[in-house]
């Protein structure tokens, strides 16, 4: 298991976040308190093994339609964009209705693929359970609907223990614009600043940066190399043998040395 932000020189703090965007109006704002550090994760191949069955269902979606499925190369310009852009990329222009649709006719077909084999990253349960033990808030931002992301929590067993939930259903942009990290960080109640960003895909690594957050890469199914980044603090391929102060500490550490 490699820990990039052991090393002597520390990642750069990310900055200041980006324009999110339309979310409400205005950029997200942090509620008072907000100093303490929190975790932002993504959920598919970040908290749960669901990316193969992602993959099966938009082949078997796209047949039915007549397209042809690209494999990883899709998967991997797509992963953290949400369902109606996918859907507009694919189809053409269409209004709101017409491509929520779509995504629920495909995202039906992922939930009953997984659903037999459903499982965690290994050891996640048990590391946010730990991080939430020593006061650290968790949060889960996704491009996933609001029926994926209850598929998710509730076959974890932890539908009532993150403290915010962000989703595509929530913003008009999905990553690796900032919006979604932004939002469950102003529904967190903490700055930006301090929270960390667990992640998987290339955009989603990308899409914190731009909110102005420390990133840890998760290896379930891109090498490290597509995952780096300056603001990225370790790369792991799951949650056993790390605890999670470790990652709070990379944090402070880094941004420490940076300021000094």
């Amino acid at each position: 298991m490699s820990h990039s932000g052991d090393s002597e020189r520390p990642p750069r703090p990310p900055g200041r976040p980006e324009d999110a965007g339309p979310l409400g109006g205005r950029r997200p704002q942090a509620a008072p308190g907000g100093a303490h550090p929190a975790f932002i994760f993504d959920i598919d191949g970040t908290i749960i093994d669901s990316m193969p069955w992602h993959g099966r269902s938009w082949e078997a979606f796209l047949t039915r339609r007549g397209l042809a499925y690209e494999g990883e190369a899709f998967l991997r310009r797509t992963a953290g964009r949400t369902g109606t852009e996918i859907m507009r990329e694919l189809f053409g222009p269409m209004g709101d209705d017409a491509a929520w649709a779509l995504v629920h006719e495909k995202e039906d077909v992922y939930r009953e693929l997984f659903a037999p084999a459903f499982c965690e990253i290994a050891g996640f349960r048990a590391f946010a359970r730990a991080a939430r033990g020593e006061g650290i808030r968790i949060a889960c931002a996704t491009a996933g609907d609001a029926k994926n992301i209850a598929f998710a929590l509730s076959g974890l067993g932890m539908a009532d223990e993150f403290d915010a939930v962000a989703g595509a259903h929530d913003v008009a942009r999905g990553k690796p614009a900032p919006d979604l990290f932004l939002l469950a960080a102003q529904r967190l109640g903490v700055d930006p600043a301090r929270a960390i960003v667990f992640e998987d895909a290339p955009l989603g690594i990308e899409g914190a940066r731009r909110a102005g957050m420390y990133a840890v890469a998760i290896t379930s199914g891109e090498p490290a190399e597509r995952l780096a980044g300056a603001h990225v603090l370790a790369t792991i391929p799951d949650y056993r043998g790390v605890a999670p102060r470790h990652f709070v500490d990379l944090a402070a550490r880094a941004a420490a040395r940076v300021g000094a």
